[in-house]
C-alpha cells in the first residue's frame, strides 16, 4: 500500500465517522410478528437534533444556540431533570428577590404569570423551570454552577 492510498482510506474513514456523528440516529428493535416474520420497528423517544457539550447558559448579549468548547453559545433547549420542565428564559431580565418555590410550582409554564417577578436589567438573561429558577449576565457553564444546583441538560433539539 502506497502513502497515497492509506491517505484516501483515512479520509474516507474520517468522512464516515463524521456521517455517523452528525446523522441522526434512530434506535430500532427487531420484535416478531403474528405470522412469525421479523419486523423492525422504531422506538420512539428519542429527541433528535444536536447537544450542546458542553452546555452554557449566559446573559442576553451571550449568542444561543449549540454551545461547544470553541463556540460558547447558551443553550435555548435546556429542560429540567428534576421536574422535567422545559427552561423558559427572558432576556434583558433577572428575577425578584421576593421570587420563591411556590410561585414557579404554581405560575411555569405561563409566561405571563411569570413576567409579574422580573425585574429589567440589562444584559441579564432569567432562567426558570418549575423548581429551579436563576439570572445570569455571563457566559457560564451549568456544570460550574454550584449556587443553585441546577439540574438542567441540553434537550439536544437543536437545529443544525
Amino acid at each position: 500500500i502506497t502513502s497515497k492510498q492509506l491517505q484516501q482510506r483515512f479520509r474516507r474513514l474520517l468522512d464516515k465517522l463524521l456521517e455517523e456523528e452528525s446523522a441522526d440516529f434512530t434506535p430500532t428493535k427487531t420484535e416478531t410478528s403474528s405470522k412469525g416474520a421479523a419486523v423492525v420497528k422504531k422506538v420512539s423517544g428519542h429527541s433528535g437534533g444536536r447537544k450542546c457539550c458542553p452546555v452554557f447558559i449566559g446573559g442576553s448579549s451571550v449568542q444561543t444556540g449549540i454551545g461547544t468548547a470553541t463556540s460558547k453559545r447558551s443553550c435555548d433547549q435546556l429542560r429540567c431533570t428534576s421536574c422535567d420542565f422545559s427552561v423558559l428564559t427572558f432576556d434583558d431580565c433577572e428575577w425578584d428577590s421576593g421570587c420563591d418555590y411556590l410561585f414557579f410550582r404554581n405560575n411555569v409554564p405561563e409566561r405571563p404569570k411569570l413576567q409579574s417577578k422580573l425585574r429589567r436589567r440589562r444584559a441579564f438573561r432569567a432562567y426558570c423551570c418549575q423548581c429551579s429558577w436563576t439570572s445570569v449576565s455571563e457566559l457560564t457553564e451549568l456544570m460550574l454552577m454550584l449556587t443553585p444546583p441546577l439540574r438542567w441538560v441540553c434537550a439536544g433539539k437543536h437545529q443544525d
